[in-house]
């Protein structure tokens, strides 16, 4: 899913990486922890995903 996100978001389909980005990051967090590495990875994509949405 991660993945998809950032094909999305390469192609400009900010919303729908947007979606996916959280829904991968919230997972993550319930899974392996707020503080996991993956987990932190998830948040600077979603990050990155706002910022170039001007959010």
């Amino acid at each position: 899913m991660g993945n998809l996100a950032l094909t999305l978001k390469s192609q400009g389909k900010w919303t729908k990486a947007e979606k996916i980005q959280v829904e991968v990051m919230e997972k993550r967090q319930l899974l392996l922890g707020p503080a996991h590495p993956d987990t932190l990875t998830s948040m600077a994509n979603l990050a990155g995903t706002y910022q170039n949405q001007g959010k």
